[in-house]
């Protein structure tokens, strides 16, 4: 059914801008965060409300920047930016819900699948990408010649408050790394066991 139209105001209208300069990141909040190879700043511009219960499932943006929705709304989408250096981005994870991607700046390997049925694309700005819930995906910077220069890539997840999981080969990865660096703690911020893939 379609909205009746009213008039918006100039005061409500502003309520749902977000200008780049102003918006706030974080570097964590996530299982994968702390890895060397997963370092990036998540930007939440609208949405991404946190998970309501504790569970293997994380919110997409981590913790913190769930809770800093430049526009907070519910609307039956979320976007955010991921900003990283060359050879950065997050481990494999899957969503409960579609994830679309688009460079802004730089070049991003967009990668699906674990194994022998590992693939990928490489892609520039305005370039997108598509995933569906229940495929495995990650992105990460592949920009040459610029080592030092982060990137920013724009992210849409479908939903209201999205999950996602990692796969097991990432959480292997995450309890390795948690393991030898000897702690554990949890995207809240709380010491637990290691990490278990969704579904054990």
């Amino acid at each position: 059914m379609m909205p009746e139209l009213r008039p918006w105001t100039r005061q409500e209208m502003m309520k749902r801008v977000a200008f780049f300069k102003d918006l706030k990141g974080s570097k964590g909040g996530l299982p994968d965060s702390d890895l060397p190879e997963c370092e990036r700043e998540l930007i939440n511009v609208i949405g991404f409300q946190p998970p309501k219960e504790e569970s293997a499932a994380v919110s997409p943006v981590g913790a913190e920047s769930s809770r800093n929705s430049a526009i907070p709304i519910s609307e039956g989408f979320n976007l955010g930016f991921a900003r990283a250096k060359p050879g950065c981005g997050p481990l494999m994870h899957n969503h409960n819900t579609n994830e679309t991607f688009m460079p802004i700046t730089g070049r991003w390997r967009v990668a699906w699948n674990e194994g022998s049925d590992y693939a990928f694309v490489d892609v520039g700005p305005c370039d997108v990408v598509s995933f569906p819930p229940g495929a495995a995906r990650r992105f990460f910077n592949v920009t040459e010649g610029e080592p030092g220069v982060e990137h920013v890539l724009l992210f849409v997840v479908a939903g209201n408050a999205p999950e996602a999981a990692y796969t097991p080969e990432a959480t292997k990865r995450i309890n390795e790394y948690h393991d030898g660096v000897g702690a554990v703690v949890s995207h809240r911020g709380v010491q637990r066991e290691l990490l278990r893939p969704v579904g054990d």
